[in-house]
């Protein structure tokens, strides 16, 4: 009976340390078991977070303003688009020297009809393409000049600005002209205006007022007139 109980003590003492060394050995087995697990699920989590949660930043919210802008119903005028604008109207006054006779002349400014072509933007101008016809009244005569300039306008059309500048220069060429006198001249004018765009779709309207002059090349006339014309503009 002693020896049973010491012999079984003895294999107490002995399977210590293998119980120890074995749970030691689970242990290690199983730490890195748990954290791997946990960052798997941490993971998961992130992703789908990532996945749900809406973006948000400054990128995004400029993003958001750019493709609102481009939605409204006054983007069809920016940096690469163009506008044709139809107009007629009449040469309010005008004074003639040295056109027919060589007296002074008052109130040869008859009718004004004409085209403007948007080309491109230009820095904060706009550069067009403008072709107008112009009627007078000299010495019993109606001369008939087209006129086809480069025309430059501040401020340029995707501002939204709606009043607007702008100054224009070169040939006139006489359909019809008085006898003695030369057919081309030299054509400037001053004006200014205001525009209002996509008024109805893609057709607005303005209205413009200045001066439109021109210089006699081959002989010494000269032609002073205020205008005033109007007419609709059409962006595409």
């Amino acid at each position: 009976m002693r020896s049973s109980l010491e012999q079984l003590l003895k294999f107490q003492r002995l399977s210590l340390p293998f119980t120890f060394f074995f749970l030691t050995f689970l242990g290690l087995l199983g730490s890195p078991i748990v954290p791997a697990a946990q960052f798997v699920s941490a993971s998961a989590q992130q992703r789908v977070g990532r996945e749900v949660s809406p973006p948000v930043g400054k990128e995004v919210a400029a993003d958001y303003m750019a493709t609102s802008r481009a939605l409204g119903p006054d983007e069809n005028v920016g940096k690469q688009s163009h506008y044709l604008a139809i107009h007629g109207g009449r040469l309010m006054s005008g004074e003639a020297w040295e056109w027919g006779q060589r007296n002074k002349q008052s109130d040869v400014g008859s009718y004004s009809a004409g085209v403007t072509y948007r080309v491109k933007e230009w820095g904060t101008m706009d550069l067009n393409l403008r072709i107008d016809f112009n009627e007078y009244k000299v010495l019993g005569e109606t001369p008939l000049k087209m006129s086809l300039m480069p025309l430059l306008i501040f401020p340029d059309a995707s501002s939204k600005f709606p009043l607007y500048f702008g100054i224009g220069g070169g040939p006139g060429i006489f359909f019809k002209q008085i006898a003695d006198e030369s057919q081309i001249a030299f054509d400037y004018q001053f004006l200014m205006g205001a525009r209002f765009f996509d008024i109805v779709n893609q057709a607005g309207f303005f209205v413009e007022t200045g001066m439109k002059n021109h210089l006699l090349v081959l002989t010494s006339g000269q032609f002073n007139g205020v205008f005033l014309t109007s007419g609709a503009v059409f962006t595409f």
